[in-house]
């Protein structure tokens, strides 16, 4: 039975490193290699600093697959769609690797991401470097705690990994979306809470959501708790963390499913509305600076890959 990567269902961490890469050319070989040593590594400091809770995910870029695994591809994997309406956008930036680290101490982030850099080095180029942190209860840098509907406990593993019957070799694997938005926290905070709270749809301190009717059809829940034909949810697990410092703030987001489709209608939701003008008003006050699509496969998938070089 394939094992999926433990850090995308894993409990939120205080600290965060996200490591994105392009790979150079004619380096395919070696980089299927260096990632099934990945894993090795990340137990190994998992077990020499046990009390950090070290998780760890490797995800490959949706335009890149082809290079790294020609044989078969994850039905549903393409790449990120730039999409814009108005001054309302979500950017596409191209990566070919995200690996994702998460711990309860950021050193022990440093030295796993610097040893992940070491290992990598001679295949790839470092494109992009988010440091991640928890904040307060696990709350956005607007205040509001974020992924309060996250799925809980075995339902999380439901929501985020591909089923066997959907694509038998990509059982255990995961659809992952990125995107790091920049908050204009001098704009947000001209606001009452009030008017925030009517943003997001939820109260402020106590972290309850509005009631159906006094929801604005506006609000970021509005626009991204959505239900298919049936009146099914479409979720995702999100393993996002607040990122920043004093002059630039936000969130880099991360989002894993066992289809790419629900938070690309959740995006399309937030950006082009619902057909009567209603986006999603939170926009107004952050914006996606960079966005792609990755699929992360199963521990036994990528090291089956790296021994068919043998």
């Amino acid at each position: 039975m394939a094992r999926e990567q433990f850090g995308i269902c894993a409990e939120p961490n205080l600290h965060s490193y996200y490591l994105m890469f392009n790979v150079l050319d004619n380096k395919n070989k070696f980089i299927r290699k260096a990632l099934a040593a990945l894993p090795e590594l990340f137990d190994d400091y998992a077990d020499q600093f046990s009390e950090s809770n070290l998780n760890a995910v490797i995800a490959i870029g949706a335009s890149y697959w082809d290079e790294y695994y020609p044989k078969a591809k994850p039905i549903g994997l393409k790449p990120f769609a730039h999409m814009q309406v108005e001054d309302r956008f979500a950017p596409a930036t191209n990566y070919d690797l995200f690996i994702e680290i998460r711990s309860d101490r950021a050193d022990v982030n440093h030295v796993v991401s610097t040893k992940v850099c070491d290992l990598l080095n001679d295949g790839v180029e470092l494109a992009e470097q988010v440091k991640g942190f928890r904040y307060l209860d696990g709350r956005d840098l607007t205040g509001f705690v974020d992924g309060s509907e996250n799925p809980k406990g075995m339902h999380k593993r439901e929501v985020a990994l591909v089923k066997e019957q959907d694509q038998s070799e990509f059982t255990k694997g995961s659809y992952l979306h990125i995107q790091r938005y920049r908050h204009n926290m001098n704009l947000w905070q001209t606001l009452e809470e009030k008017q925030q709270e009517d943003i997001i749809g939820r109260t402020k301190r106590d972290d309850i959501e509005y009631a159906s009717e006094d929801k604005p059809h506006t609000a970021h829940i509005k626009r991204t708790n959505l239900k298919d034909n049936n009146g099914k949810s479409l979720e995702i697990v999100r393993q996002s963390m607040p990122y920043g410092h004093m002059k630039v703030q936000g969130l880099f987001f991360v989002a894993y499913c066992h289809t790419p489709e629900n938070f690309e209608l959740q995006l399309k939701s937030m950006i082009e509305g619902d057909g009567h003008g209603n986006f999603d008003h939170l926009l107004k006050y952050t914006q996606a600076e960079t966005g792609a699509a990755f699929f992360a496969p199963s521990l036994d998938l990528i090291a089956e890959i790296a021994a068919e070089e043998k």
